[in-house]
């Protein structure tokens, strides 16, 4: 029997994602565990592998092609013994009638509805009254059989938010999943029912200007429209849920690094060198900063958690997101465990991700997940900013750039070297205090980093 190759889910949230380049052509021989093909998603590239043996028969979606759905056909397989040509003809004749389904389909439904139906008589040339109008089906969503209905983690919460029958909504996605566009059409639309009676009116979030009304501010010619690729549109839409839906609150401290600064020093100073004197390790103030926040959320009970609707998750170890900028855009390559990491550990993984990142190459479990995060900006010159935390996690450090200023020690004016640190709370997850509990436990431990290494 021929095998057909699906576009694969890559991450849980993927929906659609683009088939960059075919690494197998048709008629070549595959092997279980070949990589025949690479998937770009918003925020890697992928390579995806055979999971049977035969010959690439056909190749439906051509490399280039953006926007294949999760688990459309993409390839077909020939098994041992069948004819390749054959099976590949078959696949192409498959995919162009489904392609041709929804329009015929379609068609006759349209004319019957706008043709009337012809009257009847009763025998003496008069009409007979005709039946009621059979009213025309609701749309349904896919449902699994049980009464459950298949949607988004993001369109279930709109519909909650709006008060909407999930269940009256028609699903756009891969087997009738219903996505966000359903949802908000159907908000837009007035098509979806309330989920309960008397639920108020669903309020939608102000939306920005049109594409036309920003660029008629703009001379003509005076600017080149670059379309956004889709990590910017990911960007743009996890960041803008997140003000909206997460409760942000602000805690900034100032951490004195000459201690830090001098550990650092001695710990480089001590990695073993190769043959070509290149040290075994680098370690950054960035990978001390990861693991004094590592250190202070296992120090800190009930700051390393996830909120969920109906529970808190608290977590056993601390895996730290690190935002990385990559070109168009940026990624939070996570470093599990980092609590349990050596500082040496934590700089070389880290540099592998930094590595991997730029080129795309990143895996989504490698980015997806940890109870909370870093973002530097201290290497450009920035003194103090804030985060926007990236759900799941529940807070986000700002660390802003090491300078000197005049401190008080020993009760003497001094030049100290300081790091202005801001963390991002959200508020379901942790109160005040628990926060301030938090960023002090960080505080104590770049104030005083020994503490890392014991």
């Amino acid at each position: 029997m021929p095998t057909n190759i699906l576009m694969p889910a890559l991450s849980p949230t993927m929906e659609k994602g683009n088939l960059a380049k075919w690494l197998k052509k048709e008629g070549d021989q595959i092997k279980s565990g070949d990589v025949i093909a690479e998937i770009e998603t918003d925020k890697a590239t992928m390579e995806v592998e055979a999971v049977d043996e035969g010959v690439l028969a056909k190749i439906v979606v051509p490399e280039g092609t953006a926007d294949v759905p999760v688990n459309d056909v993409i390839a077909v397989i020939a098994g041992e013994g069948e004819d390749a040509k054959a099976v590949g003809a078959a696949g192409a004749a498959a995919t162009a009638k489904k392609a041709d389904e929804k329009p015929k389909d379609e068609a006759p439904k349209q004319e019957e509805k706008a043709a009337p139906a012809p009257a009847s008589t009763n025998g003496s040339g008069q009409r007979a009254p005709q039946a009621a109008a059979t009213p025309a089906p609701q749309p349904q969503a896919q449902t699994n059989g049980a009464g459950r209905v298949f949607a988004s983690p993001l369109a279930r919460r709109m519909a909650k938010e709006g008060g909407l029958d999930l269940a009256a909504i028609q699903g756009s996605g891969p087997h009738g999943r219903i996505v966000e566009r359903d949802v908000k059409a159907a908000i837009e639309g007035g098509t979806a029912k309330k989920a309960q009676p008397g639920a108020p009116a669903p309020k939608l979030a102000p939306a920005g200007m049109s594409d036309d009304i920003v660029k008629k501010m703009f001379e003509p010619g005076s600017f080149e429209e670059v379309p956004h690729d889709g990590m910017r549109k990911t960007i743009a839409r996890r960041l803008t849920e997140a003000k909206q839906t997460i409760p942000h609150f602000y805690l900034t401290v100032d951490c004195d690094i000459d201690a830090l600064l001098k550990l650092r020093e001695q710990v480089n100073a001590s990695a073993q060198k190769d043959k070509d004197g290149k040290p075994a390790f680098k370690v950054s103030v960035n990978d001390m900063v990861i693991k004094a926040l590592a250190l202070a959320l296992m120090r800190t009970p009930g700051g390393n958690v996830t909120f969920t609707e109906n529970s808190m998750l608290h977590h056993k170890h601390a895996d730290i997101s690190v935002a990385v900028a990559i070109p168009g855009g940026l990624i939070t390559p996570v470093i599990r465990k980092a609590d349990l990491l050596t500082l040496s550990g934590i700089a070389n993984a880290m540099k592998d991700f930094a590595a991997r990142a730029k080129d795309r190459k990143l895996k989504p479990e490698e980015y997806q997940g940890g109870t909370s995060a870093v973002s530097n900006l201290g290497m450009y010159g920035i003194k103090d900013f804030v985060a926007v935390i990236n759900p799941p996690q529940s807070s986000i450090i700002a660390v802003g750039m090491g300078e000197k200023r005049a401190v008080v020690k020993n009760g003497e004016i001094v030049i100290g070297n300081v790091m202005s640190v801001t963390i991002s709370c959200d508020h379901r997850a942790m109160d005040g205090a628990k926060g301030a509990e938090l960023i002090a436990a960080f505080k104590q431990l770049i104030e005083n980093p020994m503490g890392m290494l014991v």
